[in-house]
């Protein structure tokens, strides 16, 4: 989950009980706020009647078109004194006008006039209004929520966007990093302590990451550039002794063994070498080669080679394909993944071969996928094949590389598919 998708959730799950029970709280302080205005409301209308009676005034009249309505009911002593003088209550209420019962808040008083009757008094006035005023506070409380919710995640989402951006920017610069490749420095178009202290240290991490990586190349060149002499020459004594020794028949074997590994160790330092120099940049040369001529050359030479295992080729698309490039390179990349396609298909299979303005795809069959993520690292092999460097396709990635070159791998319908493709308005 992303930082600021796990940023939002939290919130969520902070902001939602909050909230609740602040919208719990007001809803209820908002509806004992609405029966407190009804019980004062039947205070005031139950004084104005025992005045008026007490004082033998004419009473309100009950078709006054007032919303409230009275009865007083004479009771004995007795019942005054085993009832509360003054009692609220909710109750249904029949209402003769639209002939049907109403809920309604109703105040019971008690009092004694000047002779000591005692009387209980019921006012009452209808509440559907108020139940309806309780709907809807809590229709809107329940909007205003989920709006309050929404709206605080998402100013707090962008706020930490807005203040977070050093670190994408910093992210996304890690991302285009490639050892040994000229990039920018580490963005630092912040104030905030934190991320500066965090692009210091990641300018200083890639400076010891260059510097190693430069010490590798280094240390990779000149060994193999020092290793070619005295390999060459061990190749030369071993077949002397072959020439003009009488070596017996297992010491011959013995022998053929040892200038067969040596020949492998030839090979290694030799691609090791030329890793090395293409990461240096020692090919700045660059003419016009015929990408479809080499192609064809090199499918001629294989298809001699591996003739006896009767693979078929075809090649599609377009007769040429002209591009600017260093013309060893672009042997070594076309010849490397001509080879692999015809060392791994199997005997009568296919390589189909398909050329196009910006696009070359080279496919084999096969029955099952090679590692993706691995298969263009140094020294990976997919089987253990004898001769095997491990290097081959390393070295393709590392000239596509040097020429901003895309190669994908992928397996289709049991067939290893290779593409190489050129950014559009580059030569390939």
């Amino acid at each position: 989950m992303k930082l600021l998708a796990r940023i939002a959730l939290r919130l969520s799950l902070v902001l939602a009980p909050i909230m609740t029970l602040w919208g719990v709280l007001f809803y209820f302080a908002m509806i004992e706020e609405i029966n407190d205005e009804m019980d004062d409301n039947l205070e005031s209308y139950s004084e104005l009647i025992i005045v008026r009676m007490l004082t033998h005034n004419q009473l309100p009249s009950l078709d006054s078109g007032s919303n409230n309505s009275y009865s007083i009911t004479p009771i004995d002593a007795q019942y005054a004194v085993a009832h509360d003088g003054i009692r609220y209550g909710d109750i249904e209420v029949y209402i003769p006008e639209r002939e049907e019962y109403e809920p309604a808040r109703v105040l019971t008083t008690i009092f004694e006039d000047a002779e000591g009757q005692f009387y209980e008094l019921r006012v009452a006035t209808p509440s559907f209004e108020r139940d309806e005023l309780s709907v809807a506070i809590l229709q809107w409380l329940v909007i205003i929520y989920f709006a309050l919710i929404v709206t605080v995640i998402l100013i707090s989402l962008l706020v930490l966007r807005r203040n977070m951006q050093p670190m994408f920017d910093l992210l996304h610069w890690l991302d285009c990093y490639t050892p040994g490749r000229k990039i920018e420095p580490v963005p630092n178009n912040t104030t905030i302590p934190e991320f500066c202290r965090l692009n210091k240290a990641a300018q200083k991490a890639v400076e010891r990451s260059e510097h190693l990586f430069e010490q590798q190349k280094s240390f990779i060149g000149n060994a193999s550039h020092e290793l070619q002499t005295p390999l060459a020459v061990i190749g030369n004594r071993i077949e002397w002794i072959i020439d003009n020794t009488n070596p017996s028949e297992e010491q011959l074997e013995q022998l053929i063994g040892i200038n067969h590994s040596l020949s492998h160790i030839v090979k290694l330092n030799k691609t090791l070498l030329l890793l090395t120099k293409i990461d240096n940049g020692q090919f700045p040369e660059v003419s016009e080669v015929d990408i479809a001529s080499l192609i064809r050359n090199e499918v001629e030479i294989y298809g001699e080679i591996y003739e006896e295992r009767a693979i078929t080729c075809n090649i599609s698309g377009a007769d040429s394909l002209i591009v600017e490039m260093n013309k060893t390179l672009a042997i070594t990349l076309i010849g490397n993944l001509v080879r692999n396609a015809y060392i791994h298909s199997p005997e009568g299979g296919n390589v189909d071969i398909s050329i196009t303005y910006n696009q070359l795809e080279i496919s084999n069959n096969g029955t099952t996928a090679l590692d993706s993520e691995r298969i263009f690292n140094r020294f990976y092999r997919a089987s253990q094949r004898e001769g095997s460097t491990g290097l081959g396709l390393a070295l393709v990635k590392a000239i596509c590389d040097y020429y901003s070159l895309g190669i994908e791998y992928r397996f289709e319908v049991d067939k290893h598919i290779f593409t190489i493709h050129r950014p559009e308005k580059r030569n390939f």
